[in-house]
C-alpha cells in the first residue's frame, strides 16, 4: 500500500464523489450516504462532517430561482396554485436535488485537504517567572 499520497485538490475529487487523498474510491454509498472508508486506499472518513453545508449552499445559490419564478409567474401571469405547482414545483427540485451530492463531496475533500477539523480552545501557558524575579 501507497504511504505518501500527492494533495489532490477537493474540486477534482469531491465534485465527482471521489476519495480526497486517492483520488480512486468513492466518498458516498447511495446518494449522499458517506462511505466508512475508501475502498482503494483505506482512508477512513471518520473525519468527515460537512453537517448542513451542503444544504446552506443549496438554500443561498438554487432555491432563489425557484422562488424568483413562483413570484414572477404569480405577479406577471396570476397563476392559479395548479400552475404555480406544475411549473415551481418540478423546477426546485431540479434546481435543489441535484447539487446536494456534489457539493457535498467538495465539502468532505476540502476538510481533508486543508486538515479542518474540530475548533479547540486551547489555555495559555502560564509564564514562568524571569530570573530577575525572582
Amino acid at each position: 500500500m501507497q504511504t505518501e499520497w500527492s494533495p489532490i485538490p477537493p474540486t477534482t475529487t469531491g465534485l465527482r464523489g471521489r476519495c480526497p487523498r486517492c483520488g480512486q474510491g468513492h466518498i458516498f454509498n447511495g446518494f449522499l450516504k458517506m462511505r466508512p472508508e475508501c475502498e482503494v486506499c483505506g482512508l477512513d472518513y471518520g473525519f468527515a462532517d460537512p453537517a448542513d453545508g451542503p444544504a446552506f449552499f443549496v438554500i443561498c445559490f438554487a432555491c432563489v430561482p425557484s422562488v424568483l419564478l413562483g413570484v414572477w409567474l404569480e405577479v406577471q401571469y396570476s397563476a392559479p396554485l395548479w400552475v404555480q405547482l406544475l411549473v415551481t414545483g418540478p423546477f426546485m427540485l431540479a434546481t435543489c436535488i441535484p447539487p446536494l451530492r456534489p457539493l457535498k463531496g467538495w465539502l468532505v475533500a476540502s476538510q481533508y485537504f486543508y486538515k479542518a477539523e474540530e475548533g479547540k480552545l486551547v489555555s495559555p501557558s502560564p509564564i514562568a517567572p524571569s530570573s530577575s524575579e525572582r
